[in-house]
Formats: structure tokens, sequence, C-alpha cells
């Protein structure tokens, strides 16, 4: 076969060296050999010495000597769509981590959908039309089938949770204030009060103002978390009538039945 035929084909050559102290270094050099036959006997013969090209380049070449087609990126790729991912994945990934859709119920549609609404809570706090509307801007409606959802089916959803409230709270508290987890038994408990300038607020009412707003209506807010960190119970409290020394510690009536012994 004449010398200027046959196949090319891109070799890596490793070199390894010791100095005088003992440290070994290693050269690398890229080639471009030509492979024929001479004969009965097949050679190589180096074509180029490619070592000083980017390894973009040789990774280029080597696969069109491969006979891998290569196009520019964007020529023939069209994107008809992007939705944002990482947000989404990251928050539902912790979420799994700690056992929310276990805790919220069986699997069914509107575990779905209230899990989709609490982990949308993370993400882009809005209001749940507001929510609705951009599940099908991110991978979330996807993920959870529920991009298609209605309002009727949430505001469904929110009464399914409803109506579970009371047994995920015992649960939690049998998580979070057990003797393993909190052997003291002793649940702190956070009274955050505000005043509200509207008029259509159900749990708004008129009593004492830690805010000193006397002229506005007062919602009360309560938080109960567990020892280390980490608010797990937030519910409304009734608006008490002016007192002197207000105490968050008279609020029994608000504590789940989950034989809590101790508030501070």
């Amino acid at each position: 076969m004449p010398r200027n035929q046959g196949k090319a084909h891109v070799v890596r050559v490793k070199k390894t060296h010791v100095d005088k102290q003992g440290k070994q270094r290693v050269y690398q050099s890229v080639l471009l050999r030509r492979t024929f036959r001479d004969g009965p006997k097949v050679r190589n013969e180096t074509v180029a010495n490619l070592s000083m090209l980017p390894e973009a380049a040789i990774a280029a070449l080597e696969a069109t000597l491969k006979g891998h087609s290569l196009v520019p990126a964007g020529q023939e790729v069209t994107v008809l769509r992007a939705l944002p991912h990482g947000h989404v994945a990251a928050v539902a990934a912790m979420a799994r981590q700690l056992g929310l859709p276990a805790l919220l119920g069986s699997p069914c549609r509107s575990r779905d959908l209230v899990y989709g609404l609490i982990v949308s809570r993370v993400i882009h706090p809005a209001s749940k039309l507001s929510t609705l509307s951009r599940w099908a801007d991110c991978t979330l409606g996807a993920d959870l089938q529920i991009a298609g959802a209605s309002t009727d089916e949430i505001y469904a959803a929110m009464d399914w949770l409803s109506d579970r409230q009371d047994g995920i709270e015992k649960r939690l508290a049998a998580k979070h204030l057990g003797p393993e987890a909190n052997p003291s038994r002793m649940a702190l408990f956070d009274l955050t009060s505000s005043w509200v300038t509207g008029r259509h607020c159900q749990l708004a009412k008129r009593g004492y103002s830690r805010d000193r707003k006397k002229a506005y209506r007062k919602s009360n807010t309560g938080c109960s978390p567990t020892l280390p960190a980490g608010r797990w119970r937030c519910g409304s409290l009734p608006v008490i009538p002016p007192i002197r020394s207000p105490s968050p510690t008279s609020w029994r009536s608000s504590a789940p039945a989950s034989g809590w012994i101790g508030w501070c």
C-alpha cells in the first residue's frame, strides 16, 4: 500500500519520569498517526503532533476520524420550550427526605395538590390562585401531574387537608415531642400579633394591641417549634380583650391533644 494511504487515528502517549528528588512526573503527547500495511507487516506512522491543540479541537478531530458527524451547536436542535427545574427538584427532594408526602396521607389526587401547594409556598409564596397559574411555568406541575388542576380541586384539597389536620399534628407531636426526641416534654410557643386594615378578615377582631394600633383590628398567630429549631405548627388564635399583662401561657386551648405538659 502506498505510504500516503491508510486509516488515521489519534493516539495519547503517556511517559513517566522520576527526577533526582524522587518526584514522579507524567508527560502526555497527543499524536495523529496513520496505519498502513508494508508487505506482511502493519506499521504506524506519526503524521502530526497534536499536543499543542486545545482539548476541544483534539476531541472534535478524534470524533471525525471515528466516523461521527459533527454539527455546530444550535443549528440542528431547536429549543421549543425550557422549563425551570433546579429549584423544584431541590425543594421536592428535601420534602421527600423529611417524609412530607407520607405525613400528609395516602397517595391520592388531593395529597398531590396539597404537596404541590406546600412546595410552591417554599419556592414562590403567593395566593392559591396565583400558585395554580405558576404550575405550568415550571416542572412541578408535570412532575406531580397537577398542571391542569382547577380552582375547585384546589379548594377541595384544602378541605381534605383540614380534615386531616388533627392526625397530622398528633404524628408530628409524637415524632418531635416524644420521650426520645424531647425527654423534658417541653414545648415552645411563639405568639405573634399583627394589625389588619381590612374589614373582611374573619380572624381579625378588636382586642389588645402589642403594636399600639388601637384603631385597627388584630389577628393573632401562634407557632410551636421543636426544641432544636424548625417550626412545625402554626395556627390562628382568638383575640382577647385588653388586659394589662397578656401572657401566651394562658392559651391552653390552642395546644393539640398531644400530651404536652409545659409551655414557655
